[in-house]
């Protein structure tokens, strides 16, 4: 038996074609009992069957293999299951018999509160305290629930059948064909589902009201959710039912399943999970209150939604064939969501934030830490970890750069065509690009190959010189080292203006073009010399740009003239906060050019400006604290004018972005110690305190608000933080729990801090939420760090695997600047690691050594004190 330890993979031996499967939950005792019977194809000769199952207890003298033909029984003569490899193994005294045949087994297990496999979830029903029973299968939990093959390439149907309590709901991947009620116990019997993969199957029990419609095609939709919030699902009903209609039309294919199921879980490790036909959300990633939600929840409930639905045909009826190509899944279905956003709220202008999905993935990608898009996976352990920014937010943009380059209408007959030859299989990254490059004409293999296969992304280093435009390629790395990587990249770029372009692949290390070749006529001579030159036209690629400092010049007088676009003055500030963190500008230079943006008006560009700004106060308190407060009053001074042109409350018909922007100016004002602005934040808390309803506190500026009173909260001025933690328990809204938990662990006040990181343990916070007080405030970042060590082995115990507690890990440990801290880090986890947090790890290390150079280089400025000091009291 020891051959199969070890593994990554299981046997080819057996092919499971259908899945009977019967489970009996016990939501008292929280346990489970279920048998299966597999239909399989014995392929090769052997006297084991190999497949995966995990913490389950099984019934060794139920076990049985029938062969099909001769109806011929034979029972294992060993029965062993591998905890560490999470596999069953029966050895048979004879040779299996080949072809097809039925393997029965009879198992138990623990409905876990681990969120993941079978497990449990709580919730209150008139006051009293209830479990349901939910599953959440990917990437390798299946077999926590039933012993399966639990590979996705292992795709079967599925026949299931449920014995639960008669008054409650009882949902899986398919419609009921029949339900039988014996006194207080009913069977409920289900549809058998197309082909599949195990990931993907889903089962749901507990009480649950609903609201219904359907497609123009008849597909039924629903959405499920805790008794009394109906309501609160018909944002994401609207949004389910147009956006399947859509995918419909744009995959050429109809939605293969008789109907559609979204269910909102109150304990749920992930935001959504896409199981075919029952899709399972966080709370605050599918039901919405028009009365307590914020404009930034609303958005959230489409785009996640748009997400999960893409993936019911990119991913469920497509499927990757091994977990290497997760990305082809998730950095899809990341870019496909915003095309069905745009789609149905088009003044949202989605698109523009788009870019928020590239910087996250060139944040990632910046680490000598990253992995390929393309990443090996050797064992079911390291799964979790990359699903990460770059299999999501990096796939997702690169699958926007080729889009942009090979056209829309031709990438949309390509992935048709691509989906009518893989459904009900599986495909692999390669027959993606087969079908792109057959449909468009262009060598996409040898175009992605570089975008996929090696980590990290280019800078594209510009400068002019005697009437040709040189351009330079060489690996980005945050840390500011040389990397080896070479691309080709699609360089897009326009010359003064937007009708002015040019469009080129650059995959020599250097090019030089003739300016006046590229331009043509279009520009007379003397504007060549002076018109600004923008490179990565509207950030469609995924790479940084560094220009000289003419260029650079040029380009600060066309954002102060407002003469670019949008998404071409996020990407020029995002590329040089990146240059300065790796030490390739100055400091001196990116405050400057942040003051070019006092007259910014947009939603994302202003968002990126403050998250800069968070992060420039941490390197500034660590590297020129007598200098702290400049900043502070420099970036007040950045962001008052937008602050002013808002104000507190909404304007008859004023857009989506503004309604986000109001609460996001506010909470960095806060953040700034603006007095004005905690003061009236102060008095609209306490309106806020004597009437939930009052219109002096909207959704929209509630976070704002709560983020005001932390900071002049302390363990000796306990009012406020008592005050949150008053409505936290009144409210039984997630949106408004999770507003409340981002914000208590805001104070100045270390003492606090730790008070409130202990609260986040105890039994009044979720465990899928405790994650939702960490990053701290600057001034509670040693103490979050004492905290975690304190707590390891609880959060280990809880979270041990599974993604949630890598978020831990980044969270305490990245903040730190310094090679001292990143040194006691490494030591404390040596003996305190696990598998799972190993990549995560590395990677947080890798920020803190960034951290720390970054601090040293900024020491040695000369010319910062006089620009922030400039800055912080300019009149404008």
């Amino acid at each position: 038996m020891d051959q199969f330890k070890g593994q990554p993979r299981l046997p080819k031996f057996a092919i499971p074609k259908r899945y009977d499967i019967r489970l009996k939950p016990d939501l008292i005792s929280c346990r489970f009992a279920g048998s299966v019977a597999v239909d399989l194809d014995i392929v090769a000769a052997t006297s084991f069957i190999v497949l995966n199952a995990a913490e389950l207890t099984v019934a060794a003298g139920s076990v049985s293999f029938t062969h099909r033909d001769s109806s011929k029984v034979i029972k294992p003569s060993r029965v062993e299951l591998f905890e560490s490899d999470e596999i069953l193994v029966l050895e048979f005294a004879e040779a299996v018999p080949i072809g097809l045949g039925v393997l029965a087994i009879q198992f138990e297990g623990i409905l876990n509160d681990r969120m993941k496999g079978f497990y449990r979830s709580t919730y209150e029903h008139n006051g009293e305290k209830k479990n349901m029973a939910v599953t959440q299968f990917e990437p390798a939990d299946a077999r926590r629930c039933f012993p399966c093959w639990d590979e996705p390439a292992c795709k079967a149907t599925f026949k299931i059948t449920l014995d639960v309590p008669s008054e409650l709901v009882a949902l899986s991947n398919m419609p009921v064909v029949e339900e039988k009620v014996d006194g207080s116990l009913k069977t409920v019997s289900y549809q058998e589902s197309p082909i599949m993969s195990t990931y993907l199957v889903a089962v749901v029990v507990g009480l649950f009201d609903y609201v219904e419609d359907h497609t123009s095609d008849g597909v039924k939709v629903r959405v499920y959710c805790q008794v009394g919030k109906a309501n609160q699902g018909k944002f994401a009903l609207h949004v389910a039912t147009r956006t399947l209609e859509l995918y419909k039309d744009y995959f050429a294919t109809p939605y293969p399943l008789p109907k559609m199921d979204m269910i909102a879980i109150p304990d749920f490790a992930a935001g959504a999970m896409e199981n075919y036909g029952l899709v399972t959300y966080r709370e605050t990633a599918l039901l919405f209150d028009e009365q307590h939600s914020a404009a930034v929840n609303k958005q959230r409930v489409a785009t996640v939604v748009g997400h999960e639905l893409a993936h019911q045909w990119f991913g469920n009826l497509v499927t990757m064939e091994w977990w290497t190509d997760l990305w082809l899944n998730e950095g899809f279905a990341t870019w496909v969501s915003y095309l069905a956003t745009d789609s149905l709220f088009p003044d949202w202008k989605i698109w523009s934030q788009f870019v928020n999905e590239s910087t996250e993935g060139l944040r990632l990608d910046g680490l000598a830490e990253s992995h390929p898009i393309e990443v090996e996976v050797n064992h079911a352990g390291e799964i979790d970890e990359i699903f990460d920014s770059i299999s999501y937010r990096k796939g997702a943009s690169v699958i926007r750069m080729l889009q942009s380059y090979l056209g829309a209408e031709s990438f949309q007959r390509s992935l048709a065509s691509y989906i009518k030859k893989h459904a009900y299989s599986n495909a692999k990254t390669v027959d993606l690009w087969n079908a792109l490059e057959e449909g468009s004409g262009e060598p996409v293999n040898k175009l992605m190959s570089s975008w996929t296969k090696q980590m990290g992304y280019p800078v594209v280093s510009v400068k002019v010189n005697n009437q040709k435009l040189e351009f330079n390629q060489s690996q980005f790395l945050s840390s500011g080292a040389n990397g080896e990587g070479q691309w080709v990249v699609p360089v897009t770029l326009c010359f003064g203006s937007y009708d002015v372009r040019k469009n080129f692949l650059l995959q020599a290390k250097s090019e030089a073009l003739d300016i006046k070749e590229l331009v043509g006529s279009q520009i007379a001579g003397d504007q060549v010399a002076n018109s600004w030159i923008k490179v990565n036209v509207d950030q469609t690629g995924f790479y940084r740009v560094k220009y000289d400092e003419p260029l650079a010049a040029r380009l600060r007088y066309a954002i102060d003239k407002q003469l670019l676009s949008t998404a071409d003055r996020y990407g020029i500030l995002d590329d040089l906060f990146a240059l300065c963190m790796a030490r390739q500008e100055s400091l001196t230079s990116l405050i400057n050019l942040m003051g070019a943006y006092r007259g910014e008006v947009e939603y994302i560009v202003l968002s990126n400006l403050i998250s800069i700004s968070y992060k420039v106060r941490r390197i500034a308190a660590d590297a020129v604290p007598d200098l702290v407060d400049y900043f502070k009053q420099f970036f007040i001074n950045l962001f008052q004018y937008t602050a002013e042109r808002l104000g507190w409350e909404p304007k008859p018909g004023e857009s989506h972005l503004d309604a986000m922007l109001r609460g996001e100016i506010l909470t960095a004002l806060a953040q700034f110690g603006h007095d004005p602005t905690l003061e009236e934040a102060n008095k609209r808390f306490q309106a806020f305190l004597n009437d939930r309803n009052t219109p002096l506190c909207s959704p929209d500026i509630r976070k704002a608000t709560y983020v005001a009173v932390m900071q002049q909260a302390s363990k000796s001025n306990r009012l406020g933080y008592e005050s949150l933690l008053k409505v936290y328990r009144e409210t039984d809204l997630s949106q408004e729990k999770i507003r409340i938990l981002g914000s208590l662990s805001d104070t100045p006040d270390p003492d606090l801090v730790l008070e409130v990181l202990n609260f986040m343990l105890s039994p009044e916070v979720r465990s899928q939420d405790v994650i939702m007080g960490l990053p701290t405030s600057p001034e509670g970042r040693d103490v979050a760090w004492e905290w975690l060590k304190e707590n390891w082995e609880r959060i280990l115990k809880t979270y041990g695997s599974g993604f949630l507690i890598t978020r831990f890990v980044s969270a305490v440990v990245s903040p730190f600047a310094s090679v001292e801290k990143a040194k006691e880090v490494e030591e404390f986890f040596v003996s305190h690691g696990t598998q799972s947090i190993a990549r995560t790890l590395k990677q947080s290390l890798e920020r803190v050594n960034i951290n720390a150079n970054w601090v040293q280089s900024v020491k040695n400025e000369n010319n910062l004190v006089d620009a922030v000091k400039e800055l912080a009291y300019r009149k404008y």
